[in-house]
């Protein structure tokens, strides 16, 4: 199981090394978006210190949303292709198969979200936390991007087309957007606020936040853990699913 599911993250490893729009998508558009927000928006948010201080978090969150895309069509792709039926004839473990999916997105997350912060600190993102502090927000960040890839590979199994399945993870691109990524939730308006604060992303993206100013917040973190292992459960129950319904 283990050295089938090493076969796997290779070769999903591999194939994203070689597609430049899973790159593009996982790594520099996150750093473009970060640079657009902070230096063309940043001006006109008021968040009561350093923009970049404040959008670092967000920015983090929107990075490990980015890169979803490809997986959930990678993941279909293995299913409607005859790809499956391959690794069932070379006795590879169905489980590894998953297991590979998300490793490997994992993986691309946490690339993508080391250089994200290395161009927040580019930019003069300060944060006051302390070692402890550190190890913490990446284990949130870390918990995050498992729930998500679980979930991901999920939507990617449920969809009936490579095409569709792409647009599944819509959604779970557009969620730091509606949270406090950009901006306090209390600053929006009436509905998108309600919205805001009770969607998932928002308290994972104050934990972090909380973490990175040097102030940690329970409550947050409570949340953020409890939505990152509840998401985390139902993309892997639901994942489990419908592969073994389509395998």
């Amino acid at each position: 199981m283990t050295n089938d599911s090493a076969i796997m993250l290779r070769r999903n490893f591999k194939h994203t090394v070689r597609n430049p729009v899973t790159l593009f998508n996982a790594i520099l558009l996150p750093v473009v978006m970060m640079l657009m927000f902070v230096y063309v928006f940043g001006d006109a948010f008021s968040v009561g210190g350093a923009y970049v201080d404040y959008a670092t978090p967000g920015m983090l969150m929107m990075t490990l949303a980015y890169g979803l895309s490809a997986t959930a069509v990678s993941v279909n792709s293995d299913m409607t292709k005859g790809i499956i039926n391959r690794f069932k004839v070379m006795d590879v473990s169905r489980g590894a198969v998953l297991t590979g999916h998300v490793v490997s997105t994992v993986v691309r997350t946490i690339v993508a979200l080391t250089v994200i912060t290395g161009v927040a600190f580019l930019m003069g993102f300060s944060p006051s936390a302390s070692f402890p502090q550190w190890l913490a927000l990446i284990g949130v960040l870390l918990l995050t991007s498992i729930a998500v890839a679980w979930l991901t590979v999920a939507l990617g199994l449920a969809a009936k087309s490579a095409e569709s399945a792409g647009f599944t993870t819509v959604p779970l691109i557009m969620l730091p957007f509606f949270s406090s990524a950009i901006v306090p939730a209390d600053k929006m308006g009436p509905g998108v606020r309600e919205f805001a604060e009770y969607q998932p992303f928002t308290p994972i993206i104050e934990s972090v936040r909380g973490f990175f100013n040097g102030t940690p917040s329970t409550g947050h973190t409570i949340a953020a853990i409890a939505w990152s292992v509840g998401i985390a459960v139902v993309g892997y129950l639901w994942a489990r699913k419908k592969f073994t319904k389509r395998a």
